[in-house]
């Protein structure tokens, strides 16, 4: 059933990270019900229901949280939570009569978690933004990207899901245990632009010492030339890693390149020759032909697969890296339990008058039914 097996979250909707947190404490057992806008959000506006796979593993209910009786209901729910997400800005929630000195007063080992990018307090904390201003302002973006050129993108990894969501849900979790040794809940600020710069704990070691310059000229950042991806002769590509002599060494033999060609492996000098050896010598051979050569062996090697690929990589196969789910094909829930594996995850579904007997049947029992008639919920 999953080690989270008998915690309860209540999710007011959102979309982002704080839907990705709640997904990753669903996918590990807890119970996790989700409070949404009696209208879709704009996500929902843009993606059909069986594709907004992070709202898996939910229950759902339809509330109007400007309306007295839905937000009672709200409340009555939130008593019997551990925790609840929300991602609103800073004050929206208390606008709502649904801030967190109201919810400790009503559920005094409720753990709040709140999910915004700048964070609840500081200049910016009211100001729109999203994860590419997030991961701009803590210097991560500027150290993305190849040299001579802009800084790049990297989807919303690395602020929403890894800055954000991660770090919301790992807050939370502590919160959780704290509050069931002290009986006390509190608040959990969980901002992006905080969990960024803590991801890039080790980069700005690296930068303190000195071993971190322009970008693009650095040793994870392309700058070096065994830690990038080369063009293969059917213009597919392939990623290339032995950081470590012994696995540079034998990236070299496989591909029957004298390591007297390239000289010292860390001798930045080198670098320019020893990239285009390898540009050269990859360009002659299709991406599977490299594969058949050059993975599972210590070259720290692997084919750039799309999305479409992945999951049919044997390796990723084998692992039950990736799951389908009503014809939807998806990662499966992480990491791994040897002993409280989670169920698999369920489709997500939009809230319904199903969904809203289910959800509040199971968090008020028999109290339930004087509930039914607050927000009848209509199909979607």
């Amino acid at each position: 059933m999953g080690p989270l097996k008998g915690i309860r979250i209540v999710e007011l909707a959102g979309i982002g990270p704080g839907p990705m947190a709640a997904m990753t404490l669903a996918d590990l057992g807890a119970t996790v019900l989700r409070i949404e806008r009696m209208e879709p959000s704009e996500l929902g506006l843009r993606l059909p229901i069986q594709q907004q796979l992070m709202l898996r593993n939910r229950q759902m209910l339809a509330l109007d949280l400007k309306q007295q009786e839905h937000q009672a209901l709200a409340l009555r729910l939130i008593e019997q939570a551990d925790g609840l997400i929300e991602g609103f800005r800073p004050g929206v929630t208390e606008r709502m009569g649904l801030g967190p000195d109201v919810c400790l007063a009503r559920n005094p080992r409720l753990v709040y978690g709140r999910m915004t990018g700048w964070g609840q307090s500081g200049p910016l904390a009211h100001a729109a933004g999203h994860d590419l201003n997030y991961i701009a302002l803590t210097g991560v973006l500027d150290q993305i990207g190849r040299a001579g050129q802009p800084p790049t993108p990297p989807l919303n990894l690395v602020g929403d899901f890894g800055g954000g969501a991660l770090y919301l849900a790992l807050g939370m979790l502590a919160a959780i245990i704290e509050a069931r040794r002290s009986g006390q809940g509190q608040v959990v600020d969980a901002a992006i632009v905080d969990g960024t710069a803590a991801l890039a704990t080790s980069l700005f070691g690296m930068h303190a010492a000195g071993m971190v310059g322009e970008r693009g000229a650095n040793l994870l950042d392309s700058g070096a030339y065994f830690y990038d991806v080369y063009e293969c002769a059917d213009g597919r590509w392939v990623s290339i890693a032995p950081i470590e002599g012994k696995f540079h060494r034998e990236l070299l033999r496989l591909l029957d390149i004298d390591p007297a060609q390239i000289g010292a492996q860390m001798d930045r000098a080198n670098w320019p020759r020893a990239r285009a050896l390898l540009a050269e010598r990859i360009k002659t051979k299709t991406r599977d032909q490299w594969c058949a050569l050059l993975e599972g062996t210590d070259a720290c090697f692997a084919p750039i697969l799309s999305l479409n690929e992945a999951p049919r990589h044997p390796h990723l196969k084998a692992r039950g890296t990736f799951i389908e789910i009503d014809g939807v094909p998806q990662p499966a829930p992480a990491p791994r339990f040897s002993r409280t594996v989670p169920k698999p995850p369920r489709p997500p579904a939009a809230p319904n008058a199903a969904t809203a007997d289910e959800a509040l049947h199971d968090w008020l029992g028999d109290e339930a039914a004087q509930w039914r008639h607050v927000a009848p919920q209509q199909e979607r």
